[in-house]
């Protein structure tokens, strides 16, 4: 069963975190990522 993520905030931490859902998990789909726009 696939886990559906969304990312609140893309910087340091938010990047780390979709790295690691994307190489070292394959039951975790990032659905959404929020992020402010500069």
């Amino acid at each position: 069963m696939t886990i559906k993520v969304g990312i609140n905030g893309f910087g340091r931490i938010g990047r780390m975190v979709f790295r690691a859902a994307v190489q070292n998990f394959s039951d975790i789909e990032v659905v959404g990522i929020n992020d402010l726009l500069e």
